[in-house]
């Protein structure tokens, strides 16, 4: 039977293929179809979601799991969405080297508004020559074989993700949901994305301007469960108080003992970790927000615009305005 949608309802497509990782697939689409739910309460025109295989049958993900097809690329061809994602995974580089796959799939984005990839789908769209001349990201483990097989590809190897004109793509596996989520921005607005990052509980919606590597990443998560339920609370929301004492009490210990602990497990300061996680937010409302540099510092739990300066100079060698010129949403994500 044809898949219908409502007037104005936004189709997504997410292309698959055998040896996929199912969380590029799954990951994009629990995005819009949360996205879907918010804007349907409020009455609005949501998303069609489904799953596309060149061929309309099931395919096997590299996990084992086993998906069904919505669409083929054949009947997508005939009735074009708004989005067209590829997945990525083990079975992308044999899916980037397959001719039938990529003139169909290729067919279908020629008619369709906005193209991109999660993770090594990276390198099925620069197969087809989507991504020549552009701006791309994919999985930093695989970044420098993009950039080698591709040359003509802007290979950017630190990106969550990344946005030039109407093609997207993204890192690897939970990336994706970030790409999705400003996905979703682009198309309402970021008050209906931060309800659905807050409907997937995720803590914030992450820009594209920012590292593959986020500070608690970056720094390590400790093996204490005390240390760690700090780490989240501090990610969670930087601006809170994060003197020693306010999370030694967190953890239930002594200021003394947990500022060893927190370094030990963490691998830096107590004062050294916040001041990251601070940044990390600061740099996400200047990509995504249109506060002010002194409303940013506010968010961010720093104190004054100067003292956000300050820290921008010293660890990103550039000014909070500068940062904002240079990654705002409207250049690169």
């Amino acid at each position: 039977m044809p898949h219908h949608r409502a007037p104005s309802t936004r189709r997504v497509a997410v292309v698959a293929f055998a040896k996929a990782h199912s969380l590029d697939i799954c990951g994009p689409l629990e995005v819009f179809s949360a996205a879907d739910n918010v804007l349907r309460s409020a009455e609005r025109p949501g998303y069609d979601i489904g799953v596309a295989t060149i061929d309309g049958h099931p395919v096997r993900c590299s996990s084992g799991i086993e998906l069904g097809a919505t669409w083929s690329l054949g009947e997508l061809l005939a009735d074009p969405p708004d989005t067209l994602l590829v997945a990525g995974g083990r079975g992308s580089h044999e899916t980037s080297a397959d001719p039938e796959f990529l003139t169909r799939f290729r067919g279908v984005a020629e008619v369709t508004r906005r193209v991109g990839s999660v993770c090594t789908g990276a390198f099925v769209l620069a197969a087809t020559g989507l991504l020549d001349g552009k701006r791309a990201t994919t999985h930093w483990a695989s970044a420098d074989r993009l950039a080698a097989k591709h040359p003509e590809v802007d290979v950017q190897c630190d990106l969550i993700y990344t946005c030039d004109g109407e093609t997207w793509t993204s890192a690897g596996v939970s990336a994706g949901m970030d790409l999705a989520l400003a996905m979703v921005a682009a198309d309402h607005d970021d008050e209906i994305a931060r309800q659905v990052a807050q409907w997937l509980v995720l803590y914030l919606r992450r820009s594209g301007g920012q590292s593959q590597f986020s500070t608690p990443v970056s720094s390590g998560t400790a093996r204490r469960d005390e240390i760690r339920i700090v780490q989240d609370r501090i990610a969670a929301d930087p601006s809170i108080d994060c003197s020693v004492e306010t999370l030694a009490s967190v953890a239930s210990m002594s200021p003394r003992h947990f500022a060893r602990l927190f370094r030990e497990q963490v691998g830096t300061t107590p004062a050294r970790y916040v001041e990251s996680c601070r940044v990390d937010l600061a740099r996400t409302l200047l990509e995504t927000t249109d506060l002010t540099v002194a409303e940013v510092a506010h968010r961010c739990g720093v104190g004054d615009a100067s003292t956000l300066h300050r820290l921008f100079e010293r660890r990103l060698a550039t000014t909070p305005a500068s940062y904002r010129s240079h990654f705002k949403k409207d250049h690169t994500t």
